[in-house]
This record gives C-alpha cells, sequence and structure tokens, in this order.
C-alpha cells in the first residue's frame, strides 16, 4: 500500500507524537518516568477543560464522552486508593509514608490507567500512534543491532531526576544492555529491566501491525520482535504468538467450522489428557530451567505473599511493598514480580477486586466490539497482552512505558459507547414507528 502521509493535527496528537519520536532522548536524560506522568495529568486537564465549554452547539464528534468501561477503570483504581490508605492505617506507617506511598505507588502507576484511556476521549487519531510507533520500532531495531554487534560493557548512571521519586526508574543504561547475573547478556533498551522491554515490544508488535503502509508495517513488526528477542524475555517470547492465536480465536468462535474445530480437539484431548498433561509439564520444566534462580525467586515471592496476605492482611492489604526482602528472595521486597500476589499483598481482597472487575469487564466488551470493530480487536490484543504479563511482572509500575497501548484501549472504549448509542437511537425509532401505526 502506498504511504499515507499522517502528521499531527492538535496540541494532543502533537504531544503524543513527539514523546513517542522522542523517547530514546527522554530515556538518556531519564526522565520517563517523571514526563509521561505529566503527559498524563496534562493532557486530561485539557480534556476536562474541553468538556467545561462544551455547549449544545458543539458538534456531535467533538463532544467529550467518558464510556462506561473508563469509568469502572476510574471506580477500581480509586478503590485501590482506598486500600492503600487503609493498609498504612492498619500497619501505622505513617503520614509521610502515606504521602510517598500515595504518589510514588498510586498515582505515578495505577493512576495511568485510567489518566491514559480517558486521553482516548480527545480528538486522537490511532494511525497517527500506529505510525509513531512504527518509526519508533524502527529506531529500536537498529539500536537492537548496535548493542548486540558490539556489545558494549555495562555503563549505568543515576539521573539527577531522581530527586522527584522512584529510585531505579531513573537509572540509565547508556549501552542499552545488561549482564543478568553477571553472565547472560540481555538488552533493556529503554526500559528498567529486560521483562519490561519485552512488555512494551509485545503490546507494540500489535500497534505496529495496524499501519497502513505496508513497508513501515514490517519494519515495525520487525523492530518489535527484534526487541522481544534482545529482551530474552521467556514471558514476552511465549506472549506474541499466544495473544496472536487467542485474539484470532475469540473472534472467530462463533463460526460453525470454527466451533466445530474446538469441538473435536476437546474430544480428542479427552483420550490423550495423560500424555497433554505430560507434555505441558515438560514445557513448564523447561520454561523454569531456562533462567531456574530466577523462577526460584519468583516462586518464593509468591509464597510468602499468599501466606503473608492469608494470615496478615486480607481485606485491606500491607498498604505498600517492604523495603527489602529476606535473603531467600535474593533480597526483592515482597510484593513484586506477579501483579496479583502483588495487589493481594499490599492491598489485600479489596484492592485485588478493584483491578479485576474493570479488567474483566474490558475483556468481555472487547470480544463483543472486536466482532465490528478494528480498533476494538486491537484493543482485546492489548488487554490480553496485559493479562498475560500480570502473571510475572507488576503491569502497574510499567504503565509509564506502554501508555499508548492505554490511549487506544480508550479509543476502543469509545467504539462501545458509538455502540451502545447506535443502538438505542435505533429502538427510539422502532419505538416511534410502531406508535405511529
Amino acid at each position: 500500500m502506498k504511504a499515507i502521509s499522517i502528521q499531527p493535527q492538535n496540541l494532543p496528537e502533537k504531544l503524543i507524537w513527539y514523546y513517542i519520536l522522542g523517547t530514546y532522548p527522554i530515556y538518556y536524560l531519564g526522565g520517563q518516568y517523571l514526563l509521561a506522568p505529566l503527559l498524563g495529568y496534562f493532557l486530561v486537564s485539557y480534556l476536562v477543560w474541553q468538556w467545561w465549554n462544551q455547549t449544545p452547539t458543539t458538534l456531535q464528534e467533538e463532544k467529550i464522552t467518558i464510556p462506561f468501561a473508563v469509568w469502572l477503570w476510574i471506580i477500581g483504581i480509586l478503590v485501590i486508593e482506598i486500600a492503600l490508605i487503609v493498609g498504612h492505617l492498619d500497619f501505622d506507617l505513617g503520614f509521610g509514608k502515606l504521602i510517598n506511598s500515595s504518589v510514588n505507588r498510586w498515582l505515578r502507576t495505577w493512576t495511568l490507567f485510567p489518566i491514559f484511556m480517558l486521553i482516548g476521549s480527545l480528538q486522537i487519531r490511532p494511525q497517527l500512534i500506529y505510525r509513531a510507533v512504527c518509526i519508533f520500532c524502527l529506531q529500536s531495531l537498529f539500536m537492537v543491532l548496535i548493542a548486540s554487534l558490539f556489545r558494549m560493557p555495562e555503563v549505568i548512571y543515576t539521573s539527577p531526576l531522581q530527586i522527584f521519586g522512584g529510585g531505579e526508574f531513573y537509572q540509565v543504561h547508556i549501552f542499552g544492555s545488561t549482564l543478568d547475573h553477571g553472565t547472560e547478556f540481555r538488552l533493556l533498551l529503554f526500559a528498567p529491566w529486560p521483562p519490561a522491554l519485552g512488555l512494551v515490544a509485545s503490546i507494540y508488535f500489535f500497534l505496529a501491525r495496524q499501519e497502513q503502509d505496508s513497508k513501515l508495517r514490517w519494519l515495525g513488526m520487525l523492530g518489535a520482535v527484534a526487541m522481544l528477542i534482545g529482551s530474552a524475555s521467556r514471558l514476552a517470547i511465549i506472549c506474541v504468538p499466544f495473544v496472536w492465536f487467542l485474539t484470532w480465536f475469540l473472534l472467530n468462535i462463533s463460526r460453525p467450522l470454527v466451533q466445530l474445530v474446538t469441538g473435536l480437539v476437546a474430544f480428542c484431548g479427552g483420550f490423550l489428557t495423560p500424555t497433554i498433561i505430560n507434555i505441558m509439564q515438560a514445557a513448564q520444566d523447561r520454561f523454569t530451567k531456562t533462567r531456574a534462580g530466577s523462577s526460584k525467586v519468583r516462586t518464593v515471592l509468591g509464597r510468602i505473599a499468599l501466606y503473608r496476605w492469608q494470615n496478615e492482611a486480607l481485606i485491606w492489604g500491607h498498604g505498600t511493598v517492604e523495603e527489602r526482602g529476606p535473603k531467600v528472595t535474593a533480597y526483592m521486597p515482597i510484593g513484586t514480580h506477579h501483579t496479583w500476589f502483588s495487589i493481594l499483598y499490599n492491598h489485600g481482597l479489596v484492592g485485588c477486586l478493584g483491578l479485576a472487575i474493570p479488567l474483566v469487564w474490558s475483556l468481555v466488551e472487547l470480544i463483543v466490539i472486536a466482532q465490528k470493530s478494528s480498533i476494538a480487536r486491537v484493543g482485546l490484543s492489548i488487554i490480553l497482552v496485559l493479562l498475560v504479563f500480570s502473571l510475572g511482572e507488576n503491569i502497574d509500575s510499567l504503565t509509564y512505558l506502554y501508555w499508548p497501548g492505554l490511549i487506544i484501549l480508550g479509543i476502543a472504549f469509545q467504539e462501545s459507547f458509538a455502540w451502545s448509542s447506535f443502538a438505542k437511537n435505533l429502538l427510539s425509532t422502532l419505538n416511534s414507528n410502531e406508535e405511529l401505526n
């Protein structure tokens, strides 16, 4: 397909476009963890200003409308903050610690979910984000090639912006690589650690697939795959093909042929259950042994987090993670490396429901809308990626990296709003016709 020129046309598009294209300069300044949340809060303020100035004469396509799914995310994230406050009060962590946790472990993390979804209600073209992501993935392709070929020594510096809080998120790896456990060469490019790069690359792969220009699309996808492989993240390498297949399956499950094949596979699987279990067990063992030390630490972290959640803070959680974990977890803090174990430990059952309900609602809604909407299909893939990575990463702490995907989710939820409005208008028309008859 012939390349179509895409340029930002308004303030939100300009800020998003130039931020994505300038990710590497921002990273080398150590400013991502500071500037991404600021971008989100500024654009939400701009959205509120536009909404406040709406009039009855405002064009329908220019009106600010907030879909139900986004409201659900707003409520869910507020519930997490309530759990955070109660957890701090229960364990007498002090007012200073409460403020610190609310800023660094809520305003800069959880809150960015609804913030960037709200931004999807502005006049932002998804094609602009797809194009920017493809160009960024092309930049990353060159960075991967340079880092992999020259294998520069690990050089790290901490940005002076660290004074605004955030710890290791202000560390900059000059050559975009690290030696995991001192031996394994892995890339992290613009991310704080390699699996975080794998998460961003997985989301960007599905965004790049939507680019209209075929050359840019393939280059963008290639750049995303290069980041996946360079990160050496087991979860990322499995995630992309799994989500790709699952998205296709969920979109085609209503087709008779797919239902027939699924039924046959399920029927045959009943006879081969022992063999299938053995194959899955062997695959899991191989997956674990690939990086045995990391798998062991994650398992221990999960067990301790669940045990302490059940016995110490079942309803409201502990409020925050510990500064330093025990020796058995290689001093990794309890309540990290797994979204669900983390939220149970930190925010209890209440906080867990605050995340689970909007996440499940979003998944179901996008499955329905995706039958008719292309952008909802992208949103479905993004939600599935987040679900997969929630089993091995704290997806809340990395929202400042993959926020373009959250904007696409917000735009996808607008499709739901459009369909519900269409249905209401259709029912209203039918009722009017019945009354006339």
